[in-house]
């Protein structure tokens, strides 16, 4: 069924007036009255009928403009909204942060009080494909394979955290094979970090106990703080601990590091901040 031929009859219903229909639409007369009969012959129903010279609506052609009289003004309307969210859309910059969050937010902050209607849609999701800028780990020598233009743009030491309690405390620098019988507080080994973290372990000579699983700072600084375990600290990512009952003591032996990366998708064009925010955090790194 043609819009073009919905209008038509929505015009003609109006009027009840071919001629006029005619002359409102610019059409020739002959030329719309083809284009109603065509139109009842696709819907299989009589629309208009004749009164002396009116035109007159059928039952059918009654319930079609009514139909039309709400789905016709929002359908004018689509142009208009479609610009507007094109407006929207070219200023919306999406973004994976899965690693130095904190780095990232300040970035943000930074950025919109230099383009006030930039707006910035972000998510934590490793499956996710269709974000512009994606804030990645991989560990440290091995090859950078996503991303058409993607940079490394800092090696990240990682911390052991301690309870300020334990025996370790006051250590100034510890090997990970002294704690292969402690409790771990982990990432998800469905994360990035946390397979790097296993991985550190593998290298240390053992897989560790994990007691409790999180990527939040402030739940792992919870945990260590009570003496229940150790756990890994990105030191870049997520700064210090806030709780004086955690020690940070830099991991000896094995080499415990990673890359922190920047990705800006080739799907990024859309966006007329998507680049400029890229070289904005590689200049903010």
């Amino acid at each position: 069924m043609e819009l073009q031929k919905l209008k038509y009859f929505h015009t003609i219903a109006s009027l009840q007036h071919v001629t006029k229909a005619a002359e409102q639409l610019h059409v020739a007369q002959p030329a719309l009255s083809q284009a109603m009969r065509a139109l009842e012959e696709e819907l299989g129903v009589k629309l208009l009928a004749k009164e002396g010279r009116r035109i007159v609506l059928t039952p059918y052609g009654e319930h079609l403009k009514s139909r039309l009289d709400s789905i016709l003004p929002e359908l004018d309307g689509l142009p208009a909204e479609l610009e507007e969210l094109k407006s929207k859309v070219s200023k919306t910059v999406r973004l994976n942060i899965l690693a130095a969050s904190t780095f990232v937010i300040n970035a943000i902050v930074g950025f919109q009080r230099l383009h006030p209607d930039v707006v910035f849609d972000f998510e934590q999701n490793e499956s996710k494909k269709n974000c512009d800028i994606v804030v990645t780990t991989n560990e440290t020598g091995n090859p950078i394979k996503r991303g058409y233009r993607a940079r490394c743009i800092k090696e990240e030491s990682i911390y052991l955290a301690v309870p300020q309690s334990s025996r370790y405390a006051e250590k100034s620098s510890i090997s990970l094979e002294e704690v292969k019988d402690e409790k771990f507080v982990m990432f998800s080994n469905s994360r990035l970090f946390g397979v790097i973290c296993n991985k550190f372990c593998s290298i240390a000579g053992f897989t560790p106990k994990v007691l409790f699983e999180s990527d939040s700072p402030n739940a792992v600084q919870n945990m260590i703080s009570t003496g229940v375990g150790v756990a890994f600290w990105p030191a870049y990512s997520w700064g210090r601990v806030k709780n004086k009952n955690v020690v940070l003591l830099p991991i000896s032996k094995p080499l415990c590091q990673r890359e922190l990366i920047i990705e800006l998708s080739d799907r990024a064009t859309h966006s007329v901040y998507a680049e400029q925010f890229y070289e904005y955090l590689l200049k903010k790194i």
